[in-house]
């Protein structure tokens, strides 16, 4: 439903959702006809599958099932969530749900244990370095009388 000022809300569109079982949804799973579920929504991202930043692979792998939990392993950005808007075609039934909550893209939260992590993580190989060349120097370079 379109607002008098010519904008789509959210709460009007999400109001005439078709309602689909995770039966029918699992139906869609070929690239003519790719649906999948992500937080109790059905997608329709047939037409996405050639734009995927990932490749059409990854959604083909979750098409015809609820996609929530790798949707959000991967982190998808506040554009990506805003896009997926287009591809909306429906909700599960009640019955189907899994009631999961889009909380939006994670933060990249800074820690202080993770900094202190990294430089560690490359005194081992500077030192691995360091003997490597040590060892080249005495025994593999000509030794000079």
């Amino acid at each position: 439903m379109v607002a008098q000022d010519g904008n789509n809300t959210s709460s009007q569109h999400e109001e005439e959702l078709k309602v689909y079982s995770l039966e029918e949804v699992a139906k869609h799973k070929t690239r003519d006809s790719c649906w999948l579920v992500i937080h109790d929504k059905v997608y329709d991202v047939s037409k996405f599958l050639d734009e995927h930043p990932g490749g059409e692979e990854v959604l083909l792998e979750q098409s015809g099932s609820n996609g929530t939990e790798s949707f959000e392993d991967v982190g998808h950005s506040t554009d990506a969530r805003e896009m997926m808007k287009e591809y909306l075609i429906g909700e599960l039934t009640e019955e189907d749900k899994k009631f999961t909550k889009d909380n939006g893209p994670k933060p990249w939260a800074y820690s202080s244990s993770s900094d202190q992590n990294s430089w560690r993580s490359w005194l081992v190989p500077m030192g691995l370095a360091c003997v490597a060349s040590l060892i080249y120097r005495l025994y593999a370079l000509p030794q000079a009388s």
